[in-house]
């Protein structure tokens, strides 16, 4: 599931030092201090004693998968050590995954009505929530964006709306003004076979089409509606201002700022600039084409200095696509991504990103 860049794998270490790692780099975690033997044997009850431990210890230190900071400390993960943790030693349990489902169809119905930008903002919040991270949610593609439906909608006699959704989920609306007319009675059906009309000539197309219609092609006892729709129209392709490809929405600042890592305000700044001024650098990072159709689903998780971006090279960062199907079709829609330190709960966040990232395909697909 988690795709991996490491020299040194499992099958380096003996079954005693996958589990030493593992109970290391877990600790760790969860308290933010270097670890000792000792910690260990009393923690995770090791059958073997706290100098065999030390020992472990000092071998993995060789390996480059534990450090000292201090000569007189205990030791914690170097960059090399979280990888192996991530590739080899965990995997997001099941009843995890889960509570992670569950609790995300319990907020997202919330966004069932909202527009495609408050779904996006909605779901990074979430994610953030879920997390413990920074968030960050890529708008899907809109630059060959497609119309997917149109609706005149009735108002009253004398006016009607007309509704165009794209194929990425975004919609815009017109109201438009009828001319008076005596006979009132019909308007309901023939906005029917207006309807049809358009989606049969639209549907699929570029969504600048919607100024670009052959109106010859309808029936003539309709092309009074022609000159009333052509402005509208051409009116909606100005309307339709979706977030823009690469635009990314971001939550959870605050979730990064509680932890020690990031006590330095010149870390913070660092950070901050980035996700404020030169998002157009993240994107690269967050945004990966998939090198196959098989790769489409898998988590990627960089850490330290496997990221590019200096500013981000103390944090991890772990991404997966979500999906836009059109015509039985499965395309790249999006990135789904946090941002946190390089001591995170991994397990949770991997799982809170693929969950989140299943849940947006099944969101902007239902739309």
């Amino acid at each position: 599931m988690v795709q991996s860049s490491s020299n040194i794998t499992k099958a380096n270490l003996t079954t005693r030092e996958q589990k030493v790692l593992w109970a290391t780099v877990n600790h760790y975690i969860a308290t933010a201090e270097p670890v000792g033997s000792k910690v260990l044997v009393e923690e995770y009850k090791f059958d073997i004693s706290a100098a065999t431990i030390r020992n472990v210890m000092g071998v993995l230190d060789k390996f480059g998968l534990l450090y000292q900071p201090h000569t007189s400390a205990g030791r914690i993960p170097s960059h090399s050590g979280y990888r192996v943790y991530v590739d080899d030693l965990i995997s997001p349990p099941d009843d995890l995954s889960s509570h992670m489902h569950q609790q995300l169809s319990q907020s997202m119905h919330l966004t069932e009505n909202c527009s495609l930008e408050m779904l996006l903002r909605s779901v990074a919040h979430i994610l953030a929530t879920l997390s413990g991270c920074i968030a960050l949610i890529t708008a899907p593609h809109v630059h060959s964006s497609k119309i997917r439906h149109i609706q005149l909608i009735e108002i009253d006699a004398s006016k009607v709306t007309i509704v165009a959704v794209s194929d990425s989920y975004h919609t815009a609306s017109v109201l438009v003004d009828l001319p008076a007319s005596p006979d009132t009675s019909s308007l309901s059906e023939e906005l029917q076979i207006l309807n049809k009309f358009l989606n049969a000539h639209l549907r699929d197309r570029q969504w600048h089409d919607l100024a670009n219609l052959n109106w010859l092609d309808l029936d003539a006892q309709f092309r009074k509606y022609a000159t009333v729709l052509e402005q509208p129209l051409r009116e909606l392709t100005r309307a339709c201002n979706p977030p823009e490809m690469g635009q990314i929405f971001i939550s959870g600042l605050t979730e990064l700022l509680r932890q020690p890592e990031f006590s330095q305000l010149s870390q913070v700044k660092a950070i901050v600039q980035l996700l404020e001024e030169n998002q157009a650098d993240l994107f690269p990072l967050i945004f990966e084409q998939p090198d196959s159709t098989n790769d489409r689903r898998r988590v990627k998780v960089k850490i330290g200095s496997e990221i590019s971006l200096e500013p981000i090279q103390n944090c991890t960062l772990i991404s997966c696509t979500y999906s836009n199907f059109n015509n039985n079709e499965s395309t790249v829609a999006g990135s789904v991504s946090v941002l946190g330190p390089t001591r995170l709960a991994y397990e949770r966040a991997i799982a809170s990103v693929q969950a989140v990232a299943d849940h947006l395909s099944e969101a902007i697909n239902q739309r």
